[in-house]
């Protein structure tokens, strides 16, 4: 059934994926952005009658909140991502990522879905040789985390879906190069060399055109997986950054991996996780992490420029 979604950051680096997706399926979408990075990611979908545009601000309640009304499905993309920025702006990371969200879920109707991904870095730090599932205690360790797992605590209140999605990788209409995978692909094409500190610690990881999928995914199983949490991950790509410096080398040969004997990585999250409920529902990546890396060196031959970041 062909439903009318409200989605919030939808000019963003996951936003750009998922907002041709669910056209292609034939919803109607109101894409809410305010654009701050200057990107232009959406001009090809705008011949596409289902699509209306609203350049504004997500907490703005004389704009929201019309809009909510109108809409069955609401998927709140927009956020200040990332640990760095969100220490850099405290104040607008708990109004964007927490606040505006919480006022959706406040004025939504019972019958209103709310899809919404959250992020499996509230896990914080694991045990070792232990797999976090959606049972794990969250344990978030930057106030990005803090935020995320406090918000998913509203959403499941509210019967909402709540997505955790592992560290996105792949090529975006909004790209992003400071991301993990992004992040160490373009230093070894660009750079040759990658300097890690405690590269041992491990993170799990997900294409962003999975991650859209997951977003369809959900759509499409309705109340099945309505009030519940979802690790949203590649269950094969639970890997240390030296595993996954060492998987960008087989694709770029002169890549040369420094590990620094002393220094501290500022993000300190390490834990390994399980992706099994999303898949006992049918919910299969499609993107293998050898493949994003080898869609991410075809693309830097093509992008050079450094302002592609959240930070």
């Amino acid at each position: 059934m062909n439903q009318h979604v409200l989605l919030t950051g939808g000019a963003g680096y996951i936003g750009s994926i998922l907002t041709p997706a669910l056209l292609a399926q034939g919803h109607r979408v109101t894409v809410v952005d305010s654009f701050r990075y200057g990107q232009a990611s959406l001009l090809d979908c705008c011949y596409d009658r289902n699509l209306s545009i609203i350049r504004g601000d997500v907490r703005d309640e004389r704009i929201m909140l019309p809009l909510l009304k109108k809409s069955d499905v609401i998927i709140p993309l927009a956020c200040l991502v990332g640990a760095p920025l969100c220490e850099q702006n405290p104040i607008e990371a708990r109004s964007i990522n927490l606040d505006a969200i919480v006022m959706l879920l406040k004025h939504a109707s019972r019958q209103q879905r709310f899809l919404s991904p959250t992020t499996n870095s509230g896990y914080g730090v694991g045990q070792a040789g232990m797999f976090c599932t959606e049972e794990t205690p969250m344990n978030p360790i930057s106030l990005y985390g803090v935020l995320k797992v406090e918000l998913e605590r509203a959403l499941l209140d509210a019967g909402a879906v709540s997505l955790r999605l592992a560290t996105v990788c792949g090529i975006s209409p909004r790209m992003r190069l400071d991301l993990l995978v992004n992040d160490f692909t373009y230093r070894a094409v660009t750079d040759r060399f990658v300097v890690l500190f405690e590269a041992h610690f491990k993170r799990n990881y997900i294409h962003v055109r999975d991650v859209a999928r997951a977003f369809l995914h959900a759509l499409a199983h309705g109340n099945a997986m309505q009030g519940q949490a979802y690790n949203v991950g590649l269950s094969d790509a639970n890997l240390s950054k030296m595993e996954l410096c060492l998987e960008i080398r087989k694709q770029v040969p002169a890549f040369t991996i420094m590990e620094a004997a002393v220094g501290k990585d500022p993000d300190q999250r390490n834990y390994v996780v399980s992706n099994e409920k999303i898949e006992a529902t049918g919910y299969k990546p499609q993107v293998s992490i050898q493949a994003a890396i080898e869609e991410l060196v075809k693309g830097y031959q093509v992008l050079r420029r450094n302002q592609y970041a959240n930070i």
